[in-house]
C-alpha cells in the first residue's frame, strides 16, 4: 500500500511564510530596481537641461570682450597717458555697453592690471583704480590674448564669472585686458524650484553655485596643499573656509549613477549623484536626485504583494476547515453505519437463533430457549402456549400458574391487559388485533415503549408445521445510544454551521481587505499623477521658449515619456478598479457599426502616419454589452495592432456564429508565438520584438481587456502566425432589443460614451472655445460654450447641470472656485469636472487635488481629453 508523505504542520507554516516573504521581498526589489531606473533616466534628462541652461547664460556673453578689445578708442586710451575726459569717456561707453547686455561690470586693466575704467565707476563698490594682477584672468589673457576664471568681487564680494580678452594694437602686442564679469543668479534662481541638489564646481572640485545653501563652498574631493596656495593667492572664494562633503558610495549603476549616502545639509539620505563635464570652463556639474521614492516604490510592492496574500490565505483556510468538517462529517456517519449494521447484525443472529430454539422447543426441547438473551414464547395452531423461556417470565412477571403447556395465550393477554401492558384504546380491540396476527402467521416487528421506560423490540415468525414464536428483547440501551448519536449530529451540524459564518465572515474581511488593497493602489496612482502632472507643466512651459531644433526635441521626448507613464498609471488603476469590484458592466443593445467606423476613423490617422491602412468593414449587427467597456476592449485591440505591425493593415470587422457576434481585428504584423498566447493576458509583460520603442507600456492592456472580458461574460480569443500577423476577437451575444421598425440600434445611447451627454465648455479664448466645441460635437456631445463667469451663470439658471463641466482656469484673471461654488448651488449637485489651463502653477495644482479635480494642459490633447472624459462617465454614474 502506498504511504504518502505528510509535511509536518509547523513545517508548512515556515514554508508558507518563507514564500510570503521571498515573493514580497522580490517584488520589492523589482519595484525598487525599476523605480530606481527611472529616476536615474529622468535625472540624466534634467541634467542635460541644467548643463545646456549654463551654457547658453555664458554665451550669451562671450561676443561682447571680443567686440570691445577691437574698440579704436579703447586701444587709444591704453597707449598713452590719459586726461579726466578720455576717462570718464571710457566710463560712459563701457556703462552704455553694459546697459545692452545686462552684465555684473565691465573693466578695462591696463598692462599692468590695473583698472583705469569701469561701468561702475560712480558706486561705492567701483573697480576703477583696483589692482587686478593677482587674478589669473589678467596673466591669462595678457598670456594667451584670451581667459576665464570664477571668483568673488574684490570691490563688491559679489561672486561671478570673469571673461578677459586681450586689446592689441596693430601690430599684435598687448596692451590691456577687458574684463566682463556675469553673475549666474539666473541659474541658481531656476535651479531654485527643483526637488534635486544641484551643484557647479571648479576644477578643484569646489563647489561655488548651488541651490542648496549647506553645499556653497564645499569640497567634493580633498585638496592638495598645492591647490589651497594657488585658491588663496587668487583670492577666488574670498577666505571662506572649503569644508569637504562627506558621502559614501553604495554602487554604480550602468549608466554611470553613484547611489551614494550623502551627509550635506539639507541632504541626508541616499541619492543617485550625476556628473557632466563642462570642458571649456573647467567645470563639473552634479545633480543629486532623491533615492527615497524607489525605496518607498519597493516598500508599497512589498506591502500590496502581502496584502494579495491575505486573500489567499483566508480562502486556504476556507477550504482546510471545509475539508476538516466533511471529514468529521465522514466519520461519524461511517461509526454510525457501524454501529447499526453491527446491531442488525446481532438481531439477524439472535433471531435465527430464536426461531431454531423455539421449533426444537415446539418438537418438544426446552433447554435451548434458557440460553437465549431474549424473552421468547411459543404456541401452536390453536394459539396455545407450547413453550417459553426465564427471560420471558421476567419480562413479563407472569405467575407460575399462569404459565402452563396448552394455556390460551388469550389468557397472557387479558393478565397483561389488567396491569396496562397493551396500551392505550380498548382493551378487546387491542386483544383481537394480536390474536389476528397469530392467525395470520405473518411475520411482523414493532417496539413498545413501557410505563417504567422500557423498551421492547417484539418480533413474530411462523413456525414450520404451524405455530408462532415471538421474542422480546430489550433495546432501551440502544435507543440511548442512538438518542445519543442524534444529539451528536445535532452538534456537529451546529458547529458546521457556526464554522461556516466564521469562514463567511473571514471571506468577507478577505473582500474588506482586497476593497482596501483597491483604495490604497487608487490613492498611490492618484499622488503619483500629481508630480507627473507638475512635471508636465513644467515641459509645456518650457517648449513655449526659445528652443533650438535639438532641444525641442529632447522636451517632446520628456513630454512623450510623461505621458507614458502616466498612461501606465492610469491602466494600473483601471486594473486595481476591476479586481476591486468597482467597475460593472451596464448592458444595454449596442449597434456596432457607428462604433467599428468611429474607431476606424481614429486608428486610420495613426496608421497612415506609420504606413498602415487601416480600415473597417461595414456591419448592422447589434450586440448586447457595456459600450463603454466594450470600447475599451476593440481600442485596445487596435492599438496593439498598429503598435506591432511595421507594415501592411489593419483590419476590424464583425462575423455572425451561432447566434452570436465575434468582432475581430486582423493585423499583418510581426505575429506571436503559440507559446506565447495566453501569456500575453498575463500583467506586466510585453513583447521584446515591437516595432515602436519610443513609447512602452507598462504590459497592462491586455490584463485589463482580460478583466473586461470576464466581467462582459464575453470570451477573447486570439490566433497568430509568426511573421504573418495575428487576429484577436471577442465573442459577444446578439441583441434584439433596442432596434427600430427600420432596424437600426440607437447608437446615440449604446454605442458612444459621448453621444447625446451635454458638455458645458467654459473657456475665455474664443478661438480655444470654436476648436474645442468642434471636437467634442464630432464625438457626439451636446455642447454648450460660454466664454464669461456672467454667462455660465445666466446658463445655470435655465438648464440643469451638465454631465461634464470643462472650466478654464482662471478665467478673467480670477479662481474659478467661487463659480463652481455659484454653479453647484444653482444646480443642486456638482458635475464631473476638469479645469483646463495653459500653465497651472503648482500651488494650483496642488489645490484641484485637493477638491478631486485636475487640470489639462491647453492646447488640448484630444486623445488625453477623450481619455479623461470616458473616466469621469464611468465613475460618475
Amino acid at each position: 500500500m502506498t504511504r504518502f508523505f505528510r509535511i509536518p504542520k509547523p513545517a508548512l507554516i515556515a514554508l508558507l511564510a518563507a514564500t510570503m516573504l521571498a515573493t514580497s521581498a522580490l517584488a520589492g526589489w523589482w519595484a525598487w530596481h525599476r523605480e530606481l531606473a527611472d529616476i536615474a533616466h529622468a535625472s540624466a534628462d534634467r541634467l542635460h537641461l541644467r548643463a545646456s541652461a549654463v551654457r547658453r547664460l555664458i554665451d550669451r556673453f562671450t561676443v561682447l570682450p571680443d567686440v570691445l578689445a577691437l574698440d579704436p578708442e579703447l586701444r587709444e586710451a591704453l597707449r598713452g597717458p590719459l586726461s579726466p575726459s578720455t576717462v570718464a569717456a571710457l566710463n560712459e561707453k563701457l556703462a552704455q555697453a553694459n546697459g545692452v547686455v545686462h552684465s555684473s561690470t565691465l573693466t578695462l586693466l591696463d598692462r599692468d592690471g590695473r583698472a583705469i575704467a569701469a561701468n561702475n565707476w560712480d558706486t561705492p563698490g567701483s573697480n576703477v583704480g583696483l589692482d587686478y594682477r593677482f587674478r589669473p584672468y589678467f596673466h591669462n589673457a595678457m598670456r594667451d590674448g584670451r581667459a576665464t576664471f570664477y571668483a568673488l568681487g574684490v570691490s563688491t564680494r559679489v561672486p561671478g564669472y570673469f571673461i578677459a580678452r586681450a586689446v592689441d594694437d596693430d601690430a599684435g602686442r598687448h596692451l590691456g585686458v577687458v574684463v566682463l564679469k556675469i553673475t549666474l543668479d539666473e541659474v541658481r534662481e531656476d535651479w531654485a524650484l527643483s526637488d534635486d541638489t544641484v551643484a557647479l564646481a571648479d576644477e578643484h572640485g569646489v563647489v561655488f553655485l548651488a541651490n542648496r545653501d549647506g553645499w556653497l563652498y564645499r569640497t567634493l574631493r580633498p585638496l592638495a596643499p598645492q591647490e589651497m596656495t594657488a585658491i588663496d593667492a587668487t583670492r577666488q572664494y574670498g577666505g571662506h573656509t572649503l569644508m569637504p562633503v562627506e558621502r559614501r558610495v553604495l554602487g554604480t549603476l550602468s549608466d554611470g549613477a553613484l547611489r551614494a549616502i550623502v551627509d550635506a545639509p539639507p541632504v541626508s539620505h541616499e541619492v543617485l549623484w550625476r556628473t557632466m563635464s563642462l570642458a571649456r570652463q573647467g567645470w563639473t556639474l552634479h545633480l543629486l536626485a532623491d533615492a527615497r521614492p524607489a525605496w518607498e516604490a519597493g516598500r508599497n510592492a512589498a506591502l500590496i504583494v502581502l496584502a494579495g496574500w491575505l486573500p489567499l490565505i483566508l480562502f486556504g483556510l476556507f477550504i482546510q476547515q471545509r475539508i476538516g468538517l466533511a471529514r468529521l462529517r465522514q466519520r461519524s456517519r461511517e461509526e454510525l453505519e457501524r454501529m447499526v449494521a453491527h446491531h442488525a447484525a446481532a438481531l439477524r443472529t439472535a433471531q435465527d437463533s430464536v426461531v431454531a430454539a423455539a421449533h426444537e422447543a415446539s418438537q418438544g426441547g426446552h433447554s435451548n430457549l434458557d440460553h437465549l438473551p431474549q424473552g421468547v414464547s411459543v404456541i401452536d395452531g390453536e394459539l396455545r402456549l407450547v413453550a417459553w423461556n426465564s427471560r420471558y417470565r421476567e419480562i413479563f412477571g407472569f405467575p407460575d400458574e399462569l404459565l402452563k403447556v396448552g394455556q390460551p395465550i388469550e389468557a397472557l393477554f387479558r393478565f397483561n391487559a389488567r396491569r396496562g401492558l397493551l396500551g392505550p384504546g380498548d382493551v378487546e380491540e387491542a386483544i383481537q388485533r394480536r390474536l389476528d396476527y397469530l392467525r395470520a402467521g405473518s411475520p411482523h416487528m414493532y417496539e413498545r415503549e413501557r410505563p417504567d421506560g422500557t423498551i421492547l423490540e417484539i418480533r413474530g415468525n411462523p413456525l414450520p408445521g404451524g405455530g408462532f414464536v415471538t421474542s422480546y428483547a430489550d433495546i432501551t440501551a440502544y435507543k440511548a445510544a442512538a438518542r445519543e448519536l442524534r444529539t451528536l449530529a445535532s452538534t456537529l451540524e451546529q458547529r458546521v454551521d457556526e464554522r461556516t459564518r466564521d469562514l463567511h465572515e473571514a471571506k468577507a474581511e478577505a473582500e474588506r481587505a482586497s476593497r482596501s488593497k483597491t483604495r490604497f493602489v487608487a490613492a498611490a496612482v492618484h499622488d503619483l499623477l500629481q508630480p507627473l502632472n507638475a512635471a508636465r507643466m513644467f515641459i509645456g512651459a518650457l517648449a513655449d521658449g526659445a528652443l533650438a531644433p535639438a532641444e525641442r526635441q529632447l522636451v517632446e521626448q520628456i513630454r512623450s515619456a510623461l505621458d507614458t507613464q502616466d498612461d501606465m498609471l492610469a491602466s494600473l488603476l483601471d486594473v486595481s478598479r476591476l479586481e476591486g469590484g468597482a467597475v460593472e458592466a451596464r448592458f444595454s443593445a449596442v449597434l456596432l457599426g457607428p462604433m467599428l467606423a468611429e474607431l476606424g476613423r481614429q486608428f486610420a490617422v495613426l496608421g497612415k502616419a506609420r504606413g498602415l491602412d487601416v480600415r473597417q468593414v461595414e456591419t448592422t449587427v447589434v450586440v448586447r454589452s457595456d459600450p463603454l467597456l466594450l470600447r475599451r476592449v476593440l481600442q485596445n485591440f487596435l492599438s496593439n495592432a498598429v503598435h506591432y505591425t511595421p507594415r501592411g493593415r489593419v483590419l476590424i470587422g464583425v462575423r455572425r456564429q451561432h447566434g452570436q457576434a465575434r468582432v475581430e481585428v486582423w493585423d499583418t504584423g510581426i505575429g506571436i508565438p503559440e507559446t506565447k498566447t495566453r501569456a500575453i493576458f498575463d500583467e506586466f509583460l510585453r513583447l521584446d520584438n515591437g516595432v515602436d520603442r519610443e513609447r512602452r507600456g507598462a504590459g497592462l492592456g491586455l490584463s485589463i481587456v482580460d478583466r473586461i472580458a470576464r466581467l462582459l461574460g464575453a470570451p477573447v480569443t486570439v490566433r497568430s502566425w509568426p511573421g504573418r500577423g495575428s487576429v484577436f476577437s471577442i465573442t459577444l451575444p446578439l441583441a434584439l432589443e433596442g432596434i427600430g421598425h427600420s432596424g437600426s440600434a440607437d447608437y446615440g445611447v449604446d454605442d458612444s460614451p459621448f453621444r447625446g451627454k451635454r458638455v458645458l465648455l467654459i473657456d475665455g479664448d474664443a478661438a480655444a472655445r470654436r476648436v474645442t466645441s468642434a471636437l467634442l460635437s464630432s464625438w457626439g456631445c451636446d455642447v454648450v460654450t460660454v466664454g464669461s463667469a456672467e454667462a455660465a451663470l445666466r446658463h445655470a439658471e435655465t438648464d440643469e447641470a451638465p454631465a461634464i463641466l470643462l472650466q478654464e482656469d482662471p478665467l478673467d484673471g480670477a479662481s474659478g472656485d467661487e463659480l463652481r461654488a455659484a454653479l453647484i448651488a444653482r444646480w443642486g449637485r456638482s458635475p464631473p469636472t476638469v479645469l483646463l489651463s495653459v500653465a497651472p502653477s503648482a500651488a494650483a495644482i496642488e489645490h484641484a487635488r485637493g477638491l478631486g479635480l485636475r487640470y489639462l494642459i491647453k492646447p488640448l490633447a484630444p486623445a488625453r481629453l477623450r481619455a479623461v472624459m470616458s473616466r469621469l462617465l464611468m465613475t460618475s454614474d
